[in-house]
């Protein structure tokens, strides 16, 4: 077996290395072989080696990067640039952009023509670069007049603009006090898509959203429209949503005032209100439409009440069962508001524990006191729950479960109760697609008409109360329903939860 000297070459080494190395000989053999080539002298070579390309290439980085050659290389400003402006009037912005949207919107002024800078999307290209302002007037893009133009033919122009943009800009007076970033949480109670509405001033920074979604806005610069994320959504950029005042007037408009004569009652609106920073925080108790609610995060602190939990169900969501079976698998934790009755007490009942009984006169007496959430008639009996016995079981510091008629919601949510509505209707299933079967609870003495009229129920709800819901509970068996339900409960009481900002304003 050949001997390596210290003399020889790194190329000279591997070649040998290669060559000696032989699938079939005796495994010994290489190891002897490759112990004789990695000696101390030829590692000690290799790592010399090493280090001379580790310092050639360091300095060629650092030559890099002291000549700024770096990427991507924009071409020279143009030679002709202050041909018709002030020089000192006129700022040149270059800004290099991907297939994002440049993330500002513009507008003409009606008075002067000029196309104006509208709207700067926070966490947009624009945004990011810090050169281009609310109010800058926007003369050419890319070397091309755009003065002319419409603005929606300088949207598309902007939109197909890959690599570097070239824009020339009369700079605006920046007042900095409208430049506060605003820290509001949304519910949207309604769905929005930004492609069906003729009113946004550019469909494509519109942000659509669903009923119940949270959202952060930004900005409230604008009393019409509003900048806003999404939350839980991994985009960045700030997206338009329509304000309070402008989505109730829009709603309010569909019924005989046109887009045109809307934009312009707000702009006179505007004109007349001052700073636009002066748009009002949205509250859904004090509105006739619903468009948001403002909400934050909540969590009960060590020592305080549970919050209460309410259910709600359509036809075939078997409330009651429900509830019993979650306080009867943990009753120290959770108990049952006892309703009352006017109805006579049967031998094994016990006062307290299935029913209040009282008389006759003393519940009417409760119901002109304002003291029943809820109540009704059955068999020439009144039956109801009381705001007493719901507080007798949270004080007990208990999670207190009751199921009422949805039209109690809105004297159940108050900062008192800061209720978690949730919302439990039975899976339906198409008969051509999966009829009910045997296994499943419902399927026994259901006809077709009852699960429509199921479906119904629940759509009804739905539309009627949904914006009041936490949490919906699609009911397919006892035994999932239960486990789903026991998980929302152990959330409840471990995770903040988005409530109404008036609920923990002090």
């Amino acid at each position: 077996m050949p001997i390596v000297s210290a003399s020889t070459g790194l190329h000279e080494t591997l070649a040998l290395l290669t060559s000696q190395l032989h699938p079939d000989a005796n495994h010994k053999e290489d190891l002897v072989f490759l112990k004789d080539v990695f000696s101390e002298k030829s590692l000690g070579y290799l790592m010399k080696v090493q280090q001379i390309l580790y310092h050639k290439f360091l300095r060629r980085s650092h030559d890099t990067v002291a000549q700024k050659n770096f990427d991507p290389v924009l071409p020279p400003l143009p030679e002709d640039l202050d041909d018709d402006l002030d020089e000192e009037s006129v700022k040149i912005v270059r800004l290099v952009k991907n297939k994002e949207p440049l993330g500002a919107t513009i507008r003409r002024d009606e008075a002067t023509g000029a196309v104006i800078v509208a709207r700067i999307m926070r966490g947009g290209a624009a945004d990011r670069s810090g050169l281009v302002h609310v109010g800058d007037e926007l003369r050419e893009v890319n070397g091309n007049l755009i003065t002319h133009k419409r603005p929606d033919e300088i949207s598309q122009i902007l939109s197909q603009s890959q690599g570097s943009i070239t824009l020339k800009i009369i700079p605006a007076v920046v007042e900095e006090d409208k430049l506060k970033e605003s820290r509001v949480y949304l519910r949207a109670l309604f769905d929005y898509t930004p492609f069906e509405d003729k009113a946004t001033p550019c469909q494509e920074a519109g942000l659509p959203f669903k009923r119940g979604d949270i959202l952060q806005v930004v900005s409230q610069e604008d009393a019409t429209w509003w900048q806003a994320k999404k939350m839980g959504d991994c985009n960045l950029r700030a997206a338009l949503i329509p304000s309070t005042q402008f989505q109730e007037r829009y709603e309010g408009a569909l019924n005989g005032k046109d887009i045109a004569s809307l934009r312009r009652s707000f702009r006179l609106r505007k004109d007349r209100q001052g700073s636009p920073g002066e748009a009002h925080t949205p509250d859904a108790n004090h509105t006739e439409f619903l468009i948001y609610e403002e909400v934050t995060q909540y969590l009960p602190r060590p020592g305080e009440r549970p919050r209460l939990i309410v259910l709600i169900g359509s036809l075939g969501a078997r409330l009651t069962e429900l509830k019993q079976k979650v306080i009867a698998e943990n009753p120290r934790r959770y108990g049952l508001a006892v309703p009352h009755t006017t109805r006579a007490r049967k031998c094994h009942e016990r006062e307290g524990v299935e029913y209040h009984f009282i008389t006759k006169a003393a519940f009417e007496a409760d119901i002109q006191n304002g003291k029943f959430i809820e109540y009704g008639e059955y068999k020439d009996n009144l039956y109801g729950t009381s705001l007493e016995s719901i507080h007798r079981i949270l004080q007990q510091n208990k999670v207190c479960l009751v199921d009422v008629q949805p039209e109690a919601l809105k004297s159940l949510r108050t900062p008192g109760f800061k209720p978690y509505i949730i919302f439990v209707r039975p899976r339906i299933y198409d008969s051509q697609k999966k009829p009910l079967g045997s296994s499943s609870s419902l399927s026994l003495g259901i006809t077709e008409e009852d699960l429509q009229e199921m479906k119904q129920s629940a759509e009804r709800m739905d539309e009627s109360y949904g914006h009041w819901v936490d949490y919906v509970l699609v009911k397919e068996d006892p035994v999932s329903a239960l486990a789903e339900l026991q998980v929302v409960l152990e959330r409840v009481q471990m995770e903040p939860q988005w409530v109404p900002v008036s609920w923990v304003r002090s």
